[in-house]
């Protein structure tokens, strides 16, 4: 007889198999109800005497997900980190794997961080074809906790658990197989016969009862391993500078190579509690769940309304843009109708989509026949005549308000009337875009960030008018493609390039004022974004910037600051990356490299700007270059919260990650700016805007917080326009 638990069952069969199965959908998550609920089923199949052996498997199709995240964000909250149960040694040490009757995990769909470590504590591991095995753990700023480090190395080797851990690389079982990992793969419906008759048959000394912790025959001499682990750190350190859970953890495998399973366990628990409440793994975790958050959207996903299917899709315009989007599109198996202007532009669209592709092939995230299907889902045109039936259309043309206009009055002709007509705007306000159509209920903008068939971000825009349904089936869209959508109001820039339009004008700023351009790039690399901001306008190229920069001074005059320096590099015949001059050389095979011919032309933009004090560069720190770069951005994301172009705060964070490549170790944009301080970015502004003037202006949110001692995020109904956009 059955003995019920909430989220564990036990049922023990005539063969005298115990079948510990977990329960909590939809991944079977290691919440802590689960844990209690493992550690009460497996005392009770260990203490009867009718059960001689036991099967560990997970409901639904799914061993276990891993431990629960919102846990994490528990101990972040109350700065406890004793909220976490000490599993490492409770459950899966003591209870699995040193138990007097055999245990099998029979896993199937996912095992992976605290679900792996789970069935590398049992004696064997049957699974089904397919499974992801993995330890994720380093993503969200710590290690694996439940001894993982220890027992995974000793089943496939050290250097493929290095690779598993630090590259959070997940396997599927076939490979699991041949690795050690899995002992035997069946299909699905034969999962659970042949984990019971593997469990009775260790149970009967048939097969070999192997204690994972135990042994030490893929470790390799201590010599050895430790050549390994030194090439390992070496890796680190270049790859992930910032990130202390990739020497920890490496720093715990070593502990248990040199003295022994049970030392690297206990370190691997001490390393766990110490990492989990590093600001690391605050930003990481916060990150995390703000991707998770953006599926919500009030009064849309919570309507009962179901998401139409998009079959379909027109795009106008074959550009950088327009070719990326129907690169992401049809590589998610749907139909797209590329359109332009005449038949040279459209040859140079679907190329550009064919290397598109093909490049996803070489880097091994497509196979060859699968790119082959993609592109049959391609079809180039230069009239109206195949949208009759297109479910969605997107404009992709360059950022020209007639042009746009007189687009939009021709599909809401030609498109059916059920038709999404959606812009790729990145700047220009959505009732603008549509004020010549009296469609507005189905006109939303839909704003992929270069290059679209790479980045993740789709920030999905409505206006005061879009409909619900709409939005709706973009977000459902953007899944389909594996963007992460974010729903944002209707302004100039929208949520993203609008609080980010002084990032560059920042930098910008302190070069008018002597500081090294290259310097500022690498303290900005060295805060953790990929590039800096003069890098970056080297790939964008400078036409953009500088149209951008004008729309923005023109929207918000007064709070820009206008440099000379892209007019002149256009001047000079420099594109940036386009023609490999910019302020780096750009060359094929090396890597960009600061150009000094760029120095006369930065001289002659600051003798035009006229800025410095008395003629002369001013003296600042590394720390002094990020705050008056970013302090000016965290400004205007409290402008973008107070005029409610966002949701909720978090939806900013993951934005700015995402689209902005925000370091996500510090949790975005908002996030950060709490951790530095409301009070103190507040004083630092008003005492910059006193000898820069009003681009350093501080926001009245940022006042307001700053003087209530209210962190940026957090919500209040003081806060007027809060959610006036959305």
């Amino acid at each position: 007889m059955a003995k019920l638990h909430p989220h564990v069952t036990l049922e023990v069969g005539h063969d005298g198999v115990a079948v510990i199965t977990i329960s909590n959908p939809p991944v079977n998550a290691l919440a802590l109800p689960v844990i209690a609920g493992l550690q009460e089923k497996f005392h009770e199949a260990t203490r009867r005497v009718d059960v001689k052996a036991i099967v560990l498997t997970g409901e639904g199709g799914k061993f276990s997900g891993g431990f629960d995240i919102n846990v994490f964000q528990k101990i972040h909250e109350s700065g406890d980190a004793s909220i976490m149960p000490d599993v490492s040694v409770d459950l899966v040490v003591n209870s699995i794997e040193d138990c007097k009757k055999p245990v099998v995990a029979a896993v199937e769909g996912l095992a992976l961080g605290g679900g792996l470590e789970l069935a590398l504590g049992c004696h064997a591991r049957v699974a089904a074809p397919k499974t992801q095995l993995g330890l994720p753990e380093l993503t969200l700023g710590v290690i694996p906790g439940f001894g993982g480090t220890q027992r995974l190395p000793r089943l496939v080797g050290l250097s493929k658990a290095i690779e598993m851990m630090l590259l959070s690389r997940p396997i599927v079982s076939e490979e699991g197989n041949k690795l050690g990992l899995i002992d035997v793969i069946v299909a699905s419906q034969d999962l659970l016969k042949v984990s019971r008759q593997w469990a009775l048959d260790i149970a009967d000394r048939h097969k070999p009862w192997i204690r994972s912790l135990h042994r030490t025959d893929k470790l390799g001499s201590l010599s050895e391993a430790r050549e390994i682990l030194k090439a390992a750190r070496q890796q680190a350190k270049r790859t992930a500078p910032n990130l202390p859970q990739h020497h920890a953890c490496l720093d715990v495998i070593e502990e248990g190579i040199a003295h022994g399973g049970y030392n690297g366990v206990l370190k691997e628990a001490k390393a766990f509690k110490e990492l989990v409440l590093s600001d690391t793994a605050k930003g990481l975790v916060h990150v995390f769940l703000a991707q998770r958050a953006t599926s919500k959207v009030p009064s849309v996903t919570d309507t009962g309304l179901k998401p139409r299917h998009i079959k379909k899709v027109a795009i106008i315009g074959g550009g950088l843009m327009g070719s990326g989007i129907a690169t992401a599109l049809i590589v998610s198996n749907t139909y797209v109708v590329l359109k332009e202007i005449n038949s040279e532009y459209l040859l140079k669209g679907t190329k550009t989509i064919e290397a598109n592709v093909q490049s996803l092939v070489t880097r091994g995230k497509l196979t060859q026949d699968s790119a082959n299907k993609a592109l049959s889902l391609l079809k180039g045109v230069l009239e109206y005549s195949d949208f009759e039936d297109v479910d969605m259309v997107i404009e992709a043309v360059i950022e020209n308000v007639p042009l746009k206009q007189k687009i939009f009055t021709e599909i809401e002709v030609v498109c059916p009337p059920r038709c999404i007509l959606a812009t790729n705007t990145s700047t220009i306000n959505l009732n603008l875009v549509g004020e010549k159509t009296t469609s507005h209920d189905r006109i939303i903008g839909a704003h992929f960030f270069s290059p679209a068939h790479v980045m993740p971000l789709l920030e999905i825009v409505r206006s005061d008018k879009t409909s619900a349904q709409a939005i709706l089936d973009l977000m459902t869209v953007a899944k389909q493609i594996k963007k992460v959508p974010v729903v944002v109001g209707n302004c100039t820039g929208f949520a993203v390039n609008r609080t980010f339009f002084p990032y560059a004008q920042g930098a910008h700023l302190l070069v008018h004022l002597g500081v090294d351009l290259f310097r500022i790039d690498w303290v900005i690399r060295s805060f953790g974004f990929p590039i800096g901001p003069f890098q970056l306008q080297d790939v964008a190229g400078y036409g953009i910037g500088v149209a951008v920069r004008e729309e923005f001074d023109r929207v918000f005059p007064g709070r820009t600051f206008q440099s000379p320096l892209g007019d002149l590099l256009m001047k000079d015949g420099r594109n940036g990356k386009n023609n490999g001059r910019g302020y780096y050389l750009y060359e094929k095979g090396s890597k960009p490299k600061p150009d000094p011919s760029v120095i006369p032309i930065i001289e002659e933009s600051r003798r035009i700007a006229n800025i410095m004090p008395n003629g002369k560069p001013i003296n600042v720190t590394d720390l002094d270059i990020i705050e008056m770069i970013l302090f000016p951005v965290v400004n205007e994301a409290c402008n973008v919260l107070d005029e409610g172009v966002v949701i909720r705060a978090s939806d900013l964070d993951i934005a700015s990650v995402l689209g902005m490549s925000f370091p996500s170790f510090r949790g975005g944009i908002v996030f950060w700016g709490d951790s530095m301080g409301p009070k103190h970015i507040y004083s630092s502004l008003k005492k910059l805007s006193k000898t820069y003037g009003g681009f350093y202006k501080p926001s009245r949110y940022l006042e307001e917080r700053a003087t209530k001692g209210i962190l940026l995020s957090a919500s209040t109904s003081s806060s007027t326009g809060t959610k006036a956009r959305l």
